[in-house]
């Protein structure tokens, strides 16, 4: 999902309309699509996320209205962070490089002194 976010937004707007990703793709052209993005961009989300933006800027509101002293709670610290990506370890890191770099057909040149 990470590696194409586009399908996130499928499933925002399948879970939307009471879809399937499948029913969504095969009903809907792509400049529907197109215009259901550009839609998002300008309402808002539409999922979830949307009340739980709704609920933060709520929870800080309160929190800041109670606050003595210390920062500004902003709606963000609120928010839930659902995914949470593994942090990789070197190893791994140098694993995905060169995944990607041999998916893009690139090579390794390695010199010995």
């Amino acid at each position: 999902m990470r590696a194409r976010p586009e399908r996130l937004f499928y499933f925002r707007l399948a879970g939307h309309l009471g879809k399937t990703v499948r029913q969504l793709l095969a009903e809907t052209g792509s400049r529907e699509l197109t215009e259901w993005a550009a839609y998002e961009q300008i309402t808002g989300p539409l999922d979830g996320r949307r009340g739980d933006i709704q609920a933060a800027i709520i929870a800080s509101t309160v929190a800041n209205s109670q606050r003595s002293k210390g920062r500004a709670l902003l709606p963000k610290d609120f928010i839930p962070k659902w995914d949470k990506p593994k942090a990789m370890t070197p190893e791994e890191m140098w694993a995905a490089a060169m995944q990607a770099n041999a998916s893009l057909g690139g090579t390794v040149a390695t010199t010995t002194a």
